[in-house]
């Protein structure tokens, strides 16, 4: 595995961790304390990590792509977005179709999602334009 890459997913994962538990936290605790529902609370959790996703994994995930944040941007929020409606249609469909806590069914569905988001971010959302 080259440098660049191994440094990219050292810091994809930092970054991820960090995001993925400000957006844990948000929705399990809003949750927790009923003042939305898992669904709502799940919403919320997301909006509160995207600006930490985004900017860290610019900063340091992928610094060492060249693309501007007007090419940039809107391709990871694309990414982030498409990961965000599989989260909430699995998280939704566990709590529906299973005994599975929320804390439970959403730890297991972020897991899930990140290989995916890190696929796309690294080959589409902050790839150099041609």
């Amino acid at each position: 595995m080259s440098q660049p890459l191994t440094r990219s997913i050292s810091w994809f994962t930092v970054i991820g961790i960090i995001a993925a538990a400000v957006h844990y936290v948000i929705a399990v605790g809003l949750e927790w304390s009923q003042i939305a529902s898992p669904a709502y609370a799940n919403i919320l959790g997301f909006l509160f990590a995207f600006p930490v996703s985004y900017f860290g994994h610019r900063s340091f995930s992928f610094s060492h792509q060249t693309s501007t944040h007007l090419h940039a941007f809107p391709r990871f929020f694309s990414v982030a977005l498409l990961g965000f409606l599989a989260n909430q249609t699995l998280v939704i469909s566990a709590l529906k179709f299973s005994i599975l806590p929320f804390w439970l069914a959403l730890g297991i569905v972020m897991v899930l999602i990140v290989v995916c988001t890190y696929l796309l971010s690294h080959h589409w959302a902050f790839k150099t334009r041609s």
